[in-house]
């Protein structure tokens, strides 16, 4: 059991489970919810479908086809990262986090590459259809990146007393997200709370073989 339960083994059933837990997620959400239809779960949980043209949790700072070369530039070194990281048998936790890390930018690669080309164009009217006749909503490298986690834990508004924004409303957490942008931030945090010594030593080995 232990032979089967590789190092490698491990890191593929993460990225693999991650990536098909991502794409399910956000073809169900795509196909059958309006553009920005909301669905209560509770108080401070919301499946909102909402979709972004940028980085994780809606950001938007640089031009479209730059964020999508980038991202897969990212992907491919952090693969290569994780292969030799694998190779050098390094900590099996460790090396979960480097699988979540690249899982989850797999997963937005995959809705920037192909969801333009596989998906009509989501409305508040129009549901989105896969692989209509008439072609999708963009060009290869233009697709949307589909979020719908919204978590507004906190949702009130400042103390009149309080300077420059006083009586505003205020909501804790606002950015909306998916599984892959969850996949990655829970990676980057335990990475840094439990590997941090061992990820810059970690880094010069992988320099150096």
């Amino acid at each position: 059991m232990g032979k089967f339960f590789s190092k490698g083994r491990i890191a593929l059933l993460i990225i693999f489970s991650v990536l098909i837990i991502d794409q399910v997620i956000k073809v169900v959400v795509k196909t059958s919810m309006y553009w920005h239809e909301s669905i209560r779960i509770a108080d401070w949980f919301y499946i909102l479908f909402t979709e972004n043209n940028g980085m994780a949790f809606g950001l938007e700072i640089v031009e479209k086809l730059f964020l999508t070369s980038f991202r897969i530039i990212a992907v491919v070194v952090i693969a290569y990262y994780l292969y030799k990281a694998v190779k050098l048998k390094m900590k099996t936790g460790f090396l979960v986090c480097v699988s979540l890390i690249l899982a989850g930018a797999l997963g937005n690669i995959i809705d920037c590459v192909f969801y333009g080309v596989l998906f009509s164009e989501s409305t508040h009217a129009q549901l989105a259809t896969f692989l209509p006749e008439g072609g999708g909503y963009a060009p290869w490298f233009y697709g949307k990146v589909v979020d719908m986690f919204y978590f507004p834990i906190i949702d009130t508004h400042w103390p009149q007393w309080m300077p420059f924004v006083g009586g505003e409303h205020f909501i804790f957490f606002s950015p909306i997200f998916n599984f892959a942008d969850a996949s990655i931030s829970c990676g980057v945090i335990a990475m840094f709370l439990f590997y941090s010594k061992y990820l810059s030593d970690s880094y010069s080995l992988l320099v150096k073989k």
